[in-house]
């Protein structure tokens, strides 16, 4: 795995190397978004689809820690499937 990896932008051209930095990238496969929030807003969610998209990977994961059961703070985000 790769912990926070950057991720190049490209806009008009010009390549920004480090425009974003994913919290871990898992075998080149799966994007893992950490957080430890009171609740996930829809800008976290808009976060990880942007990294699917920028990336062109399909998988996506968003980890809340800050709940009491952990199964209720994983939600799992598709691109293209």
């Amino acid at each position: 795995f790769k912990r926070q990896a950057p991720m190049a932008v490209v806009y008009k051209g010009i390549q920004l190397d480090c425009g974003y930095r994913t919290d871990i990238i898992v075998d080149e496969k799966v994007i893992l978004e950490l957080k430890s929030v009171a609740e996930i807003q829809p800008i976290h969610k808009a976060q990880l689809l942007t990294y699917l998209k920028l990336s062109g990977l399909k998988l996506g994961m968003l980890l809340n820690f800050n709940v009491p059961l952990m199964k209720d703070g994983i939600f799992r985000f598709a691109n293209d499937l």
